[in-house]
């Protein structure tokens, strides 16, 4: 299977096909509003507005995995990122990382890009995944590792 044959649903409960975003750098990020790191919501931001018209796409998928720490709904969540972000970039709806439950598309990106010591379950909210223009997936980052941090990863993808 490529990340292309799967179908994400968005915060309306709408159904987005990956194959929408062919030719495309994404960057795939589970996401939580009340986590020590969702003022990286601003990096992200600030990633998507700099690299959106080269083609950075950047996918964010809140999950209430880690500490429960996205409890609110779909619109809540669009509602908090807008208001304290300024989010432009897309926020899915709200999915499972992890478990018999977890999203096809992490069932997908989690083999492809093991975590440290080849582990693959998400261990925190902001595990980023990097996704090349030919459906390669690059690179898992850690949730410490800043947005702002993958500019020259993102840079040379989008070449």
């Amino acid at each position: 299977m490529a990340i292309y044959e799967i179908s994400v649903k968005d915060s309306t409960g709408s159904v987005l096909n990956l194959k929408s975003m062919q030719g495309k750098v994404l960057l795939i990020v589970n996401v939580a509003s009340n986590c020590g790191f969702t003022p990286q919501y601003e990096g992200l931001e600030a990633l998507s507005k700099k690299y959106y018209d080269q083609g950075l796409r950047i996918l964010g998928f809140p999950c209430n995995q880690f500490g429960e720490q996205e409890a609110a709904g779909d619109f809540e969540i669009q509602s908090f990122c807008k208001l304290n972000y300024g989010v432009s970039f897309a926020v899915m709806a709200k999915i499972e990382v992890n478990g018999d439950g977890a999203d096809p598309l992490y069932k997908y990106l989690k083999p492809a890009a093991p975590g440290l010591l080849g582990l693959e379950a998400i261990k925190w909210n902001f595990t980023k995944f990097l996704v090349s223009r030919d459906a390669k997936i690059i690179k898992r980052y850690a949730p410490t590792t800043k947005p702002e941090s993958l500019t020259s990863d993102i840079e040379s993808m989008l070449r």
